[in-house]
């Protein structure tokens, strides 16, 4: 018998009335298992839904998340680390491409670095499962993926070489909104499927090991 699909509640950048309604969250997502924050959003808000729904959250700061030095929300800040929730590997990198030196912003080279960074543990797990996680969780998109052309907004080509090196199953990310709904929001590359949640997405997977 195969392990159990995880269901996960995937948020990011714009607050939905629907998920403040407590009534509405018991009713419609009583069975999800897990949150997962793509950034830019208030520890308050996360809060809300982890606690009505009684799940786990795990989390990437988005370059607005400031306030999480003083008020992180009840979670699991998943930047630079590796966490496990039933059968699911997950990894995570927070913020955005750097344009104007305020914190949780980067350059492509510093992003380079923390993705080479984690070559011993991933390219092991890579070399072993053929994919190194299940699920990629950022911020940004990848350079030339669901991003846009101004610099706030463009993706990293850092993440190109996180997806080519490491194979996740997945990537979500947030940062690009969605009004158009004529925007690209899901897209394979290689052997990963890259989804912009925003505002939010249900994501079903199942455990391969």
């Amino acid at each position: 018998m195969g392990l159990s699909v995880v269901k996960i509640l995937c948020v990011s950048d714009t607050i939905v009335s629907q998920l403040e309604n407590a009534a509405n969250l018991r009713r419609r997502y009583n069975d999800i298992d897990l949150v997962v924050s793509c950034g830019d959003l208030s520890a308050a808000y996360l809060e809300f839904i982890t606690s009505v729904l009684n799940v786990p959250l795990f989390y990437v700061r988005g370059n607005h998340d400031l306030g999480y030095d003083d008020r992180p929300p009840g979670g699991e800040n998943l930047h630079g680390k590796v966490r496990k929730f039933r059968g699911l590997t997950f990894f995570g990198l927070e913020g955005s491409m750097r344009y104007n030196n305020a914190d949780i912003q980067y350059s492509d080279g510093e992003m380079t670095t923390m993705v080479m960074r984690m070559a011993p543990r991933l390219g092991y797990r890579r070399w072993r499962y053929g994919h190194a996680i299940d699920i990629f969780v950022a911020h940004s998109p990848p350079f030339g993926i669901h991003d846009a052309k101004d610099l706030p907004h463009h993706g990293f080509k850092s993440f190109l070489n996180f997806l080519d090196w490491y194979r996740p199953r997945y990537m979500v990310h947030g940062h690009i909104h969605t009004y158009d709904r004529r925007v690209t929001t899901v897209t394979d590359y290689l052997d990963t499927r890259i989804m912009n949640i925003n505002p939010y997405t249900i994501l079903e997977i199942e455990p391969e090991v």
